[in-house]
């Protein structure tokens, strides 16, 4: 979509953090026709190096109070949401769309000031454009609403709605924390090259160069599933099937991710409460 016809000075996007996150959607945006005049960053920090000429505040108490954004995306870390919403609440009859991409921060805790509020669990992949946005709206976001937070999201990368809520702790425990599995894996897969006699520079490098071939190799072919792709690099009785023997073991990939994304899932649910 090009977010140009979305905005306008009057009725601009408002991106409350400009963080690691928020830069890298606030990058995305501008790229897909965002005019820097339709567009306003509130953030101690100022404005981002790669967008000199947007609208700039150092805190939401500084916006102009004429100001009726169409949408507001909260992109701060969790303990500030709460204190976030109260300072916007001033915007509630203008009914703007509220997006958080904030880990944790549950729909009734936004819905109790704006009632088009959209929650988001992103992950860290999303900092370069790849991340997995995944989105849940409250009941009265209109399709059209719906459809603007989509495009705001795929900024940042894939974008999937869930209809129901809950589902966002499972959601948190497989793409939201994912990528530090992938990292960790990585790591052990170095390790484990350092222990059979490679140096630490060449297991690391090996270790990080399969992984990013992999993913990109599983990128480029969407229409293949990882069970294929994994078929297609196993020759029977050869060096890969012995390693999937152990790692596809009682004990291996499967039970131990069912462990950790539980974990993970259970966490996401306290943190909650």
């Amino acid at each position: 979509m090009d977010l140009s016809k979305a905005f306008d000075p009057q009725h601009p996007l408002v991106l409350v953090g400009c963080g690691r996150m928020g830069g890298a959607m606030a990058r995305g945006w501008l790229e897909r026709g965002l005019a820097p005049e339709a567009f306003v960053v509130i953030d101690p920090a100022g404005a981002p190096d790669f967008a000199p000429d947007v609208r700039q505040f150092p805190s939401i108490d500084k916006m102009p109070r004429d100001l009726a954004p169409a949408a507001v995306i909260l992109a701060v870390k969790p303990y500030m949401v709460e204190q976030a919403v109260g300072q916007l609440a001033q915007l509630a009859e203008k009914d703007p769309l509220v997006i958080s991409v904030a880990a944790g921060i549950q729909l009734a805790s936004l819905e109790a000031v704006f009632e088009s509020s959209v929650r988001v669990m992103p992950n860290t992949p999303a900092a370069i454009g790849k991340g997995m946005m995944v989105a849940v709206a409250a009941n009265a976001v209109s399709q059209a609403k719906k459809a603007l937070a989509s495009d705001l999201m795929a900024a940042a990368g894939d974008v999937l709605w869930v209809d129901d809520e809950s589902m966002m702790d499972a959601v948190t425990g497989v793409s939201g924390s994912g990528p530090a599995y992938i990292f960790a894996l990585t790591e052990a897969m170095a390790a484990a090259g350092v222990t059979h006699g490679l140096p630490h520079d060449v297991a690391s490098r090996l270790a990080r160069q399969t992984v990013i071939g992999a993913a990109c190799l599983m990128e480029q072919s969407p229409h293949m599933t990882a069970s294929e792709l994994r078929e297609q690099v196993t020759s029977p009785g050869g060096t890969t099937a012995a390693a999937l023997d152990i790692l596809r073991g009682e004990e291996g990939f499967g039970p131990l991710l069912e462990k950790a994304i539980g974990a993970a899932t259970r966490r996401s649910q306290d943190l909650a409460k």
